[in-house]
């Protein structure tokens, strides 16, 4: 369920039901995504992965409830562009810490981030938050797809670190929100195999210096509504069992 369209009591019941209440929090950012893809595309694919883990958990007999996306990131590779909206990682930081705690205080069980975007300055971030979020006394799921063994799960694009924008993410968007992808320019895009991956280690610090003048990488033209589908599924299960092992 959302959490933001229920009312309070059904929130309350949930919390007395004596069984464990899950809260999934999206995760994104206001960020250039090439010129055919909406500047919230990671709020759209964490969403996503959100209520279908909702809806898996839901099947196990816990209540979860999807909570209204934190859209605000550390974006500074995209910075350049406008439209993007870039907060430091210590505002980021904060909120999330603030958020955990409402929810501990409230008796929720467990709090599951869903985060699709991979800023390496907010996935460094997120990984610092775990022990803060521990000493809460509030289990913590994050699977964290930038991991070796999570991103093996993902599609090739993804493994390659040419995925912003591309086959990978416009798949994921056609998926939730197709209203949202410009066809006309999505068909206008050559292929850029530039990994962001290889570009960051080498010292890159923007989606330009990185290969991507438009803000795109992968292969956009590519990209099924199909495949969008599968993989926010996948990421789905990724967050269940992480909320199982947490709690």
């Amino acid at each position: 369920m959302m959490l933001g369209d229920q009312p309070w009591t059904r929130v309350q019941a949930a919390l007395r039901s004596g069984a464990p209440v899950v809260a999934i929090l999206p995760l994104g950012a206001v960020e250039a995504h090439g010129p055919h893809l909406p500047l919230c595309t990671d709020v759209i694919i964490s969403e996503g992965m959100a209520r279908r883990a909702a809806m898996l958990l839901a099947r196990e007999g816990l209540h979860a409830f999807v909570l209204p996306a934190l859209a605000y990131a550390p974006a500074h590779y995209a910075a350049e562009f406008p439209g993007t909206i870039s907060i430091g990682e210590a505002t980021a930081r904060a909120a999330i810490l603030d958020i955990a705690a409402s929810l501990k205080a409230q008796g929720f069980a467990c709090l599951a981030l869903a985060n699709s975007h991979f800023d390496p300055a907010n996935v460094a971030m997120l990984r610092g938050l775990a022990a803060e979020v521990a000493a809460l006394g509030l289990p913590l799921a994050f699977p964290d797809f930038t991991r070796r063994a999570l991103a093996a799960e993902l599609t090739e694009e993804f493994v390659s670190g040419a995925c912003h924008a591309g086959q990978f993410e416009t798949s994921l968007v056609l998926a939730d929100r197709p209203d949202l992808v410009d066809e006309p320019a999505r068909a206008a895009l050559a292929d850029n195999p530039a990994s962001l991956v290889t570009a960051f280690a080498a010292g890159a610090t923007t989606f330009t210096e990185a290969g991507g003048p438009q803000a795109y990488f992968g292969y956009p033209a590519r990209a099924t509504a199909r495949e969008g589908a599968e993989t926010s599924a996948i990421m789905a299960e990724a967050i269940v069992r992480a909320v199982r092992a947490a709690i």
